[in-house]
């Protein structure tokens, strides 16, 4: 039977996590030169649409619908003929809706997490048609294969949330466009200050907030396992934001804001996929370490001298990679990890977590190529210098009166 609790709760996690993309909006938007404000903001909010309709026609179908080999799902729930009202294979106490609808908000906000590594110099028809075939040719597959009934899930790999699924796979697909469309112009001869970060940190409290549907919500019933993510969360958050600043003072002099606000993201990236999975010193060593490892990864891209606009990489693809491993070393409760007398746990994390970048590394390399040599990717230099948002979409984000 349906229960009206579970009901109720997955329906505000499934809003939680829809804020969360125009939380992202706000966060990136905020990172970026005012020319460039709207037209950043415009691919994480365009997302909302394009992502919808390709979780009807055939997406959802492909994710969760049946089984070819463990890699992908069928068409048996294309258009979502037979997805409605009563109970789904996956929870029998919500409506199988709810829990399409609750696993489309995961679908259309990991694409979004991308546009930060090429912010500010990818044009719009190219971002569309990405969006389009990342989301049907990479986040499709890998989301069937961890939580579709896909090989990975049967291996035993543990992803409560989406560090895998999610944060991994959108970070590795993040470096692998800042490669590719490459730098923006004045990079490392003009400075690019975040012209709003205010701006910025509404949208990280919007995201943490959303957050906890994101992950309470991944528990699919209102319960326990609920409880336990929703404290993971707060507390593995928290634990970062402060040990990335305590990381900048001692490196740079001075705690930011922008640093504290940044490392609150990255501890939410890094519990993702352990947040039903361990207790709460876990989460505290969890937290610790991915404010600290996070920063360095920026610290890292400074030296390595790729332009990732707004350190997807190093927050998405370095968290989610921290927090895929840590799962295998720290799980307590619905699975054990090393440190809990499971070595074979780790390995698993490990094999997931390779398989997952290099198929996404890949696969995403594939169709920005492809995208570059058939519409192009880049806008014009002089499209560039103007600023996207007069010179794609005819609009400002400020204006004097």
């Amino acid at each position: 039977m349906i229960s009206s609790g579970d009901t109720a709760w997955m329906l505000i996690s499934t809003a939680l996590v829809m804020l969360m993309t125009p939380g992202l909006a706000l966060f990136y938007g905020g990172l970026v030169r005012s020319k460039n404000v709207l037209g950043t903001m415009m691919q994480s909010f365009i997302c909302l649409g394009i992502v919808s309709i390709i979780w009807v026609l055939y997406g959802y179908s492909l994710a969760f619908g049946g089984d070819i080999n463990g890699l992908i799902g069928t068409l048996q729930w294309a258009g979502l003929k037979g997805v409605g009202l009563e109970p789904g294979p996956y929870s029998d106490k919500i409506p199988h809706l709810l829990f399409c609808a609750f696993q489309l908000m995961f679908a259309i906000i990991t694409p979004a997490l991308i546009t930060g590594a090429f912010a500010e110099r990818m044009k719009f028809s190219a971002y569309i048609l990405f969006i389009i075939l990342w989301s049907t040719f990479v986040y499709l597959p890998v989301c069937h294969w961890v939580w579709g009934g896909g090989w990975l899930g049967k291996l035993g790999a543990l992803d409560f949330a989406g560090g895998t699924v999610i944060h991994l796979n959108s970070g590795i697909a993040a470096l692998t466009a800042a490669i590719i469309i490459g730098k923006r112009k004045g990079f490392h001869t003009s400075p690019f200050y975040p012209h709003n970060i205010t701006m910025t940190v509404l949208g990280a409290s919007l995201l943490w907030f959303g957050w906890f549907g994101f992950n309470a919500g991944s528990a699919l019933a209102s319960n326990g396992t609920a409880v336990l993510a929703f404290f993971t969360t707060q507390i593995a958050t928290g634990t970062a934001s402060l040990s990335w600043v305590i990381t900048e003072r001692i490196i740079r002099g001075k705690p930011t804001m922008l640093g504290a606000a940044s490392g609150a993201v990255a501890g939410l990236v890094a519990i993702t996929p352990a947040a039903g999975f361990v207790g709460s010193t876990a989460a505290i060593i969890i937290g610790f370490f991915a404010g600290i490892i996070c920063y360095l990864g920026i610290l890292a891209k400074e030296r390595l001298g790729y332009d990732d606009s707004l350190d997807v990489v190093a927050i998405h693809g370095a968290g989610g990679l921290w927090g895929a491993l840590a799962t295998g070393l720290l799980a307590s409760f619905g699975g054990t990890g090393l440190l809990f007398g499971n070595p074979h746990q780790l390995s698993v994390q490990v094999i997931g977590a390779v398989s997952a970048m290099a198929y996404s590394g890949i696969v995403t390399s594939i169709i920005l190529l492809g995208v570059k040599h058939t519409i192009g990717l880049r806008v014009s230099e002089e499209e560039e210098i103007q600023g996207l948002d007069v010179s794609l979409h005819g609009e400002a984000g400020y204006s004097i009166r």
